[in-house]
Formats: C-alpha cells, sequence, structure tokens
C-alpha cells in the first residue's frame, strides 16, 4: 500500500489587513428588469448573442452590502487551512470566502498564483467589497461572489484511497441553494483538483452562475493560451466584439486599457487555459466539460489601469485573471432545471518549458484520466465529513429547520450554527409569529415570504420586513402598502426610505428626495442613508439643498467620501470650483469599478488636456478620458 504523504492541516496567516468595519443596514433591492443589456456590434455571431444578460441584473438581498472598511492595514492572523502533499501546498482562508490564496510548487519553491501581500477591500463585489490574488469561487449571480469576505464552511473528509480531502461549502441565501467544492490532493499527484458540486433542490428551474478566478503574476511576455483562434473582447467602453487572436492578441502587457476576452473553444475541443511566461512555463487550468467557458481578464496599461493594480496590493505588484466558467461569457446564466445536480473537476498545477500546452497537458493529465477522476471522486463528494475545520453562516441550519429534505447530510449545517441573526425567523418559524427585534438580518426568499404573510404578529417591523419580500419578489405596490402599514404603527425612517425607493423605481425623483429627507429627519440619521440622500439630491439637480445638507451634517458624516463627492458635484454647479479642489486632494477608498466620478470632476475644473494626479485616476476605458 502506498504511504500517505497528504496532510490537512489548520495554520495562521498572516496578512497586512484593512478592517473590513460594518454592514450597511439599507436593504439594496434587485432591478426591476432580470436581464442586463449587454451592447455588441455586428461582429458577434448569433450563437453567441442568444443567452447575453439573461438572468444577470444585479441582485444583493438578503445579503447586505460590505461597504464599511478602511484602508488602514494592520497586522492580522487569519485563520488558514493547507492541503499539501509532496508537490504541492495550497493555503485556503475559509474566512474570506474559501480563496485559495497560495499555491505553492515545492519542487521548484515556486509561486503558482499572485500572492497579493495585503487584504485590502475594494468596490468590485456584489457586496462592494473584494480583494485581489488567489482563486475564488464564483456562483449564483454574475459577478465577485455575495461571500468573497465572509466566512464559509471548511471541513475534512476521509478519501477511501486514505488521504484527507479539504471540503468547502455554503447556503446561497440569494437563490437558495447549496453549493460544494471538494479538494483532492493525492499523494504524489503534481495537479490539484477541486470537484465542483452544484444542487438545484428546487421544483422550478434556476438561472445558474459560476466562474472560477484565478489570480497570476502579470509580468512582459507573459501570454494568455486557451485552445481557440478568436474570442469575443469587451472593455474599454466598447460594445462586445469578435476579434482574432493571432499573432499576439493575447499578451497582457500590449493592452492599452482594461480588456476581457472570451476564449470561442470549439465544443469538440478539450477546456483548458494556461499563463506562460516565455520558457513555456506557468500556470495551467483544465476540467471536465461542464465547465466550458475560458476568459482572460487584464487591467491594461493605462494610468488608470496601473493605479488599479497598486490600489488592491502594494506597488510594483501586478497581476492578470485567467478564469473559467458554465458559460462562453459571464455576461450571462444558464438555466439549471429542477432538481439538477450539476458536477465538474477542475485541475490546477504548473507547466514547465513547454511549446504545446495541449501536448504537455496531455502527457501529464491526459482528459480521459481527469474524467477518469471525477468519477472516482464522486464517493468522497457524498460521504459526511470526519471533522469541522471551520464554521460558516447559520442560514443552511435555519433552511435544515425549515425543510429539512432540501439540503445533503453531507453539508452539516449543526444547530450550533444558529446565532442571534437567524433567532427572529426561527421564532417565525416555530411560533408563528415574529418577534420585535432590531431589524438585523433581511430575509426574501418566498417560503418564508409565505409565512410571514399569514403571521400573527403585526408591529411595525412585521411590515417592514414584509414590504422589503414583496418588493424584492415583483410586488412593488404590496410592498408600498406594507411600508404604509408599517409607518401607521410607527414612523421609522426604514420605511420611508424604502417608500423613497418606490417613488424612483416609479421615476418620481423629486418625491423621492422628499421621502429621503424624511427619513433622515426621522432618523437614525446613518450613514447609508445620507449617502442615498446625497447622490439623489445630485441627480435631481438640487445643489442648493444639497449644500445645506451637507453642512449640517456631523463631522464624522459630512466628511466621507461618499458624502464629499455629491458635495463637490454641487460646488461644481454652484461655481465653488476651490470647494472642488479641496475635496480632490483626498485620498479616496470606496472607488467602484469603472467609476469616473473623479477624473469627471477633474477635467471639469481644469480641462481635459491637464492629466489627473495618479490618486485620482480609476479609469477603465478607452477614448477622449482613457489615461
Amino acid at each position: 500500500m502506498q504511504q500517505v504523504t497528504t496532510t490537512l492541516r489548520l495554520e495562521t496567516y498572516d496578512l497586512r489587513a484593512a478592517a473590513l468595519g460594518v454592514e450597511n443596514p439599507l436593504p439594496i433591492f434587485r432591478d426591476p428588469n432580470a436581464d442586463m443589456p449587454v451592447r455588441t456590434d455586428a461582429s458577434v455571431p448569433a450563437e453567441d448573442r442568444r443567452q447575453l444578460g439573461w438572468q444577470t441584473a444585479h441582485r444583493i438581498l438578503p445579503y447586505r452590502m460590505q461597504d464599511g472598511y478602511d484602508r488602514e492595514k494592520k497586522l492580522r492572523a487569519f485563520a488558514a487551512v493547507v492541503l499539501e502533499n509532496e508537490i504541492l501546498r495550497a493555503t485556503f482562508l475559509p474566512e474570506l470566502g474559501g480563496r485559495l490564496v497560495s499555491l505553492r510548487h515545492k519542487p521548484t519553491d515556486h509561486e503558482l498564483l499572485e500572492r497579493n501581500p495585503v487584504f485590502q477591500p475594494a468596490n468590485l463585489a456584489l457586496r462592494n467589497a473584494w480583494f485581489s490574488g488567489g482563486i475564488e469561487w464564483n456562483t449564483g449571480q454574475f459577478g465577485h461572489h455575495y461571500l468573497t469576505c465572509s466566512p464559509i464552511f471548511a471541513a475534512c473528509v476521509d478519501s477511501p484511497d486514505g488521504y484527507p480531502v479539504l471540503r468547502l461549502y455554503e447556503w446561497d441565501r440569494v437563490k437558495c441553494f447549496p453549493w460544494q467544492i471538494d479538494f483532492h490532493l493525492p499523494p504524489g499527484a503534481s495537479f490539484l483538483f477541486a470537484r465542483v458540486r452544484l444542487l438545484n433542490p428546487h421544483d422550478h428551474e434556476l438561472p445558474m452562475y459560476w466562474w472560477t478566478n484565478i489570480a497570476v503574476p502579470e509580468a512582459e511576455d507573459v501570454r494568455v493560451l486557451a485552445p481557440a483562434a478568436t474570442a469575443l473582447r469587451g472593455g474599454g467602453g466598447a460594445p462586445l466584439s469578435l476579434v482574432s487572436l493571432a499573432p499576439d492578441g493575447s499578451y497582457p502587457t500590449r493592452m492599452p486599457f482594461a480588456q476581457e476576452l472570451y476564449f470561442r473553444i470549439p465544443e469538440n475541443r478539450r477546456p483548458w487555459i494556461a499563463a506562460l511566461d516565455p520558457h513555456g512555463t506557468g500556470l495551467v487550468h483544465t476540467s471536465t466539460r461542464r465547465l466550458r467557458g475560458r476568459k482572460m481578464f487584464a487591467w491594461g496599461m493605462n494610468a488608470g489601469g496601473r493605479h488599479w493594480q497598486e490600489y488592491l496590493s502594494e506597488p510594483g505588484r501586478a497581476y492578470l485573471e485567467i478564469q473559467a466558467g458554465l458559460t462562453r461569457t459571464q455576461l450571462e446564466s444558464i438555466p439549471m432545471p429542477a432538481g439538477a445536480e450539476w458536477t465538474w473537476t477542475e485541475a490546477f498545477g504548473r507547466l514547465e518549458g513547454v511549446t504545446s500546452v495541449e501536448s504537455a497537458l496531455d502527457a501529464c493529465l491526459s482528459e480521459p484520466q481527469l474524467d477518469e477522476l471525477h468519477g472516482r471522486f464522486d464517493q468522497v463528494t457524498r460521504q459526511r465529513p470526519a471533522a469541522i475545520l471551520a464554521q460558516g453562516s447559520g442560514w443552511g441550519a435555519l433552511e435544515r429547520r425549515r425543510q429539512p429534505s432540501r439540503l445533503l447530510v453531507e453539508l452539516v449545517f449543526a444547530d450550533s450554527t444558529l446565532g442571534e441573526l437567524q433567532a427572529p425567523w426561527l421564532a417565525l418559524l416555530e411560533t408563528g409569529e415574529l418577534p420585535l427585534h432590531e431589524p438585523g438580518a433581511w430575509m426574501v426568499q418566498p417560503e418564508w415570504q409565505q409565512l410571514l404573510e399569514t403571521a400573527r404578529s403585526d408591529h411595525w417591523l412585521h411590515w417592514l420586513h414584509l414590504g422589503n419580500m414583496r418588493m424584492e419578489n415583483g410586488d412593488a405596490p404590496g410592498a408600498v402598502a406594507a411600508w404604509r402599514r408599517s409607518l401607521d404603527r410607527q414612523r421609522t425612517g426604514g420605511a420611508l426610505r424604502n417608500l423613497a425607493v418606490a417613488e424612483q423605481q416609479a421615476g418620481n425623483l423629486n418625491v423621492a428626495c422628499d421621502r429621503l429627507h424624511e427619513a433622515w429627519q426621522t432618523g437614525p440619521q446613518m450613514l447609508a442613508l445620507a449617502i442615498e440622500y446625497a447622490n439623489l439630491l445630485v441627480k435631481c439637480e438640487r445643489s442648493a439643498d444639497l449644500t445645506a445638507f451637507v453642512g449640517g451634517l456631523p463631522a464624522a458624516i459630512r466628511d466621507h467620501e461618499r458624502i464629499q463627492i455629491p458635495a463637490a458635484t454641487a460646488a461644481l454647479r454652484q461655481g465653488r470650483r476651490a470647494d472642488v479642489e479641496k475635496v480632490l486632494q483626498r485620498e479616496f477608498v470606496t472607488i467602484r469599478e469603472s467609476e469616473t466620478a473623479l477624473t469627471d470632476l477633474w477635467f471639469a475644473v481644469h480641462g481635459r488636456q491637464t492629466p489627473p494626479p495618479a490618486h485620482l485616476d480609476f479609469r477603465m476605458a478607452q477614448g477622449p478620458t482613457s489615461g
């Protein structure tokens, strides 16, 4: 019998880390249109347009925004799980979405991934906070995952072959399904294997999404390769277009601005993607065929792209991403039938000195070998863990209490994970009444809405929650009625704010402004509400009202960048350029990917011929506003 040399252990992982801060308590409702418009030019074939934008519009609830972070980094010891054999050492951070932050090739002492030396959240994920580096696992909805900066479950499973397997899993609260990844690193294996499992527990179809995002170091003449002659190119503000990859279309450092390439791999070709240096050395990723899409993302060489690289890490650091997904592009979802189970296996490894990626890959891990491993791993996928290594949220345990048959015994959602956030909803389930409590966590799952619709409770919070559920599930008139009943029972800023959201969706922006003013006056007077009100005043061009509002704010709120940016816009409209200049001198924390508010203000004051200072330049587009 072969000696087992694979180990799985807990360690600490030290990083200089910014504080994540508190979550935003305001519910962010989905767009009434579930589809996202995607611009394409005439070159994109009809077969590639068919699903573009389907079920990809922004969705957040019941999660809350994570927008309270800063840029003051202090040394922090993260809990890490390390899976290791003679060849590879993989380090995961369960408290940060299970991010694989390091994959070390031990014989050469070479890091295969971009190993970010800091934890610095920035505004790129579905819930705002995101950090760069390593490999992240994105499911459920288009964008960086809801739990990318949140804890998930980690467990040890004993393989029948005698080596330990790492399992990461959680319950998705938006589309209400469990997901699972089992990581295998058999003794002597030169590839790390990730066997992914998605389950649709519903009696209806789910729009499903999955993309694995792999960050690798960017360097001169590093090239991204895939078995495709053409790609769909996006980025730079241009529509999606069909481009040829010959002769040098996939060198990231030759791209003038941020771009993404979706490789058009033929159906009869094995899917893979690799990032290799001029000597043919680097990371290769392949998978079984369910995971058919491959993508490259690069920040580009303009000033804004270079600033983003350092903003997310440190000066001198740069990375690119190679990615793999269920669909040809990230700009679409795929229908997952009721009751379906989807599995696939991904493999991550090192190639050295190769001239043909496909030939080298076939020699060290052929497609039949990977398919055979995928089948062998199935038994482990259905085993209960031997030990829980890290705890996720209590929402899976709550769902198991509501309907045990929807969850699998091999995904352990223990009652011990039920806590303060789940307590009111557990009480609703067990007593038929929602207790009066601090608003706490939102819930929009249709089954819980049905419970609340018939509950005996009749206080302001009952109707506030019910209004949120109705709004998120497409019943705006019902939501407005519920929020008004909430106000009848107790006047709260939360209900008034939500009525303002309904007015905005109806196109009544000035009425919405008045509602937000009422919400502010009613309280609580929180930063998130002030930001919403300030931005809406800008949209309504009520500069005098905005200036007066900002002038009356407490200093801690008035000085926040998300108040100062709209205040600077009002100052510009009122001819107070010195006030705009003062705002533009500060450092910024929560600028959104593709946001140009800062450079727009700069150019409005200085003209378009004067380049903005580096700390303001986050532009990712080509054209007159590019760096």
